[in-house]
């Protein structure tokens, strides 16, 4: 007989089976994750892909702990969500869609996790899996989309600035028309790129120095008008120093304020929070007691 009083058995990480799957799944994927990595070699709008896994799996060594504690229940459900990767995987190749196959691989190791794991193991680490969404660049249809619409509010952006600094300007579309040269809002200067960048730092910030939900949302929705208005200025001070001298605004110059403005961009996030942190401060100790 077993005593009343006897701690219940608990199951060790399921490790050998995990890697097991995820040897499995990588000699499946290989082929779609080997031209992921190339494109994020390749495409400077996908340069953090690389640093998405390692952050993600950084996150998952440091909840090891937590991890040791969860009592292991592999749930079957996991499978069928394996098995829906695996034909979303076929149907996005067969298609040569390749935002379908991409994103397949990261069902497969969702639901590689909940199999193998169960229920409460994946809520352990519902965030650094959900984080691999963002190493697979967005559909073509909707970068295009959301290119162009960039394009014209950076220009919008740059045309009222310009006004206000006194500098003539003529905008046409995504072209202005400055006194010594006329400036193309390409999509390379579209914004997307710190915009994408931006977002995935928001969410890794977030996790790592905030715990309260509503306050990482709040950084993650900040990213948009802070990204809009740093790639704006951007332009802004590209009309500026092409009026000074026209070389300014093409070649190292050009790209040195964008590396630049993304940093005081960064540097905004941070403010943001600490202006969040402060006003909740501020809001609880007005409370009565």
């Amino acid at each position: 007989m077993t005593p009343d009083n006897a701690m219940p058995r608990k199951e060790p990480l399921p490790w050998a089976p995990l890697a097991w799957f995820a040897a499995l799944a990588m000699g499946c994927y290989a082929p779609i994750l080997y031209r992921l990595a190339v494109q994020w070699s390749e495409d400077p709008d996908m340069g953090h892909g690389f640093f998405v896994p390692l952050v993600a799996g950084f996150i998952v060594w440091q909840r090891r702990k937590e991890l040791a504690e969860v009592e292991i229940r592999p749930n079957w459900w996991g499978l069928v969500v394996v098995l829906f990767g695996a034909v979303q995987m076929i149907l996005g190749t067969l298609g040569a869609e390749l935002f379908t196959s991409r994103v397949a691989f990261v069902v497969t190791v969702i639901g590689s996790v909940w199999f193998l794991g169960g229920t409460a193991f994946l809520k352990k680490l519902i965030f650094p899996l959900a984080l691999l969404f963002l190493m697979v660049p967005i559909p073509a249809v909707v970068y295009n989309q959301l290119t162009f619409r960039l394009q014209l509010l950076a220009s919008r952006l740059a045309d009222g600035s310009l006004e206000l600094l006194s500098v003539p300007v003529l905008r046409e579309g995504n072209v202005l028309e400055l006194p010594n040269m006329h400036l193309q809002v390409v999509e390379a200067c579209s914004g997307i790129r710190s915009l994408l960048t931006l977002t995935f730092l928001s969410l890794v910030y977030g996790f790592f120095f905030e715990k309260r939900m509503w306050l990482r949302v709040a950084l993650f929705v900040s990213t948009i008008p802070i990204a809009i208005l740093a790639n704006g200025s951007r332009i802004t001070a590209t009309g500026i120093l092409s009026q000074i001298k026209p070389e300014l605004a093409e070649g190292f110059f050009h790209e040195s304020t964008g590396w630049i403005l993304f940093l005081i961009s960064l540097g905004l996030l941070i403010v943001f929070h600490w202006i969040l942190i402060f006003g909740c401060r501020m809001i609880g100790r007005r409370k009565p007691a």
